[in-house]
């Protein structure tokens, strides 16, 4: 049954970044469902942060890459609290590699979940959102405007996601829906099977992101900051 309390999805929501996000709008009032390929991360991350909130945290088993599956996660969500305002296009994969060795399977892996994952996250999402006058925010990186060595897929992915997102934010504003992508640069999480460690301590963090998002969520109505590059504020814990 719905009521006056805000909702949000998170794509892969179980832990690093999306973890840090639900986290954060939690403590802000928000209620939270997120998403993972494995039903026992997301059950598991969902317990974790109904101790912070009792009954904010939903999680949901789902994969960015099937629409189907998106839309069954959007029909929970709506099932359990009816309605969905904000959605947090978080899950990504990267696979790093020079061209001669980046595998077919590899590459489709990396554009499947990073970019038309959000594709189907935001068809799965749109109707909803034109309901609650949403708001939908991509995590992209500054992968997206800054090429590297060993980067073909993921930069691919990445700068496509970004100029995906402005597209929509011009398509969906007329609906109601507000569109921002968030580029963050390096992040404390468990990206590409990182083991996050008091070593990144100068990076930025998963709840780092998380306020950028809240203060989103709260500028006023008129205003739509929708692009945003945040980096570390000493490259390399200088």
């Amino acid at each position: 049954m719905a009521d006056n309390i805000k909702t949000a999805l998170i794509t892969g929501g179980s832990k690093g970044i999306g973890y840090g996000i639900a986290e954060v709008l939690i403590k802000d009032g928000i209620r939270v469902a997120i998403t993972s390929r494995s039903s026992v991360a997301a059950e598991l991350a969902a317990k974790t942060l109904n101790e912070l909130k009792d009954g904010y945290a939903l999680g949901i088993a789902a994969d960015v890459r099937d629409l189907a599956s998106q839309q069954k996660a959007i029909d929970a969500i709506i099932e359990q609290w009816g309605r969905l305002d904000y959605v947090i296009a978080n899950a990504g994969v990267g696979h790093f590699a020079p061209i001669q060795e980046l595998t077919p399977e590899q590459w489709h892996e990396t554009i499947d979940i990073n970019l038309t994952g959000v594709f189907n996250t935001a068809k799965a999402t749109i109707d909803a959102l034109k309901k609650s006058e949403g708001y939908f925010i991509t995590i992209a990186s500054l992968a997206g405007t800054n090429f590297f060595e060993k980067g073909a897929a993921y930069n691919a992915s990445k700068f496509g996601l970004v100029g995906f997102t402005q597209a929509i934010m011009l398509d969906l504003r007329n609906e109601g829906i507000k569109v921002t992508t968030i580029m963050p640069g390096s992040v404390a999480s468990y990206f590409n099977d990182h083991q996050p460690s008091e070593k990144d301590a100068w990076k930025i963090q998963p709840e780092d992101i998380g306020q950028i998002i809240v203060d989103l969520i709260h500028m006023p109505a008129r205003t739509l900051p929708s692009k945003i590059e945040v980096r570390p504020t000493k490259p390399g814990g200088k």
